[in-house]
């Protein structure tokens, strides 16, 4: 989950409601890979996030932090089971949406090298499994760079809006640099404060003005005693659609 406070609780959007939103935001970028790849890349970010650890909210505290307030996903530590699932069913869609999720995966824990021989040997198969399907499906490494870049690239963007990261006052904070030209990055800003459109540039999109949501639930408790409590509150709460207008400057 991605938790924000608000003045009366908790804001709530799930980690897969995060993705839909980065899938919105590839959907705009004009392609620049086939179609059958270019509906792969869509779909692999659509579902990056996806297998998430279940709790079904029969006790336990999974879903929480020690202080009984919903744990946001920064605060949860690397699952394998969850990162070998979200591996195990790209491959039911292909090589393709593996190498990409493979990639997503090496990116997001890498960092975690030499930690325990176990997190090693995964991350080993991941560079293993993405020099085999590169090969295989006859991909330079710059194609799957470019394509992979552009995932986390509305990675990152959808995380900027799904946690409030835009800056106050205008300013301008980095998404990531440009997938295709990697020596320049883009921005993104809200010059004329919440609420109003938010300006990318350089502009990447093919229209000159778009339209994302994501949908998030309203929490007013403030704490829980367990995952079932959290779980209860979370099917009953108001859901609220968020959206962003993004318009060419």
């Amino acid at each position: 989950m991605i938790v924000n406070p608000t003045p009366t609780g908790w804001q709530v959007i799930y980690q897969q409601s995060h993705a839909l939103l980065a899938s919105q935001l590839a959907f705009h970028w004009p392609s620049f890979l086939p179609a059958d790849a270019w509906v792969g890349l869509l779909a692999a970010t659509a579902q990056h996030d996806d297998e998430q650890d279940a709790w079904h909210g029969r006790g336990g505290h999974h879903g929480l932090t020690p202080a009984g307030a919903p744990a946001n996903f920064t605060q949860m530590p690397f699952s394998m089971k969850q990162a070998r699932e979200l591996l195990s069913a790209a491959r039911f869609q292909g090589r393709w949406r593996s190498l990409l999720t493979s990639l997503h995966l090496s990116t997001l824990y890498e960092e975690l090298r030499g930690t325990k021989p176990e997190i090693t040997a995964f991350l080993d198969e991941l560079l293993a499994d993405q020099a085999r399907w590169t090969k295989e499906l006859k991909l330079t490494k710059t194609q799957v760079r470019q394509a992979y870049d552009l995932l986390h690239w509305c990675d990152r963007l959808s995380l900027i809006f799904c946690r409030q990261e835009l800056p106050e006052m205008g300013r301008e904070v980095e998404v990531y640099h440009h997938p295709i030209d990697r020596k320049n990055a883009q921005y993104v800003s809200q010059p004329a404060g919440p609420g109003s459109p938010v300006v990318v540039h350089p502009w990447p999109f093919v229209d000159k003005e778009i339209t994302v949501s994501v949908e998030a639930s309203q929490l007013t408790q403030l704490q829980f005693q367990d995952d079932a409590e959290l779980a209860q509150a979370l099917r009953t709460a108001p859901v609220e659609t968020l959206r962003w207008t993004l318009r060419k400057q």
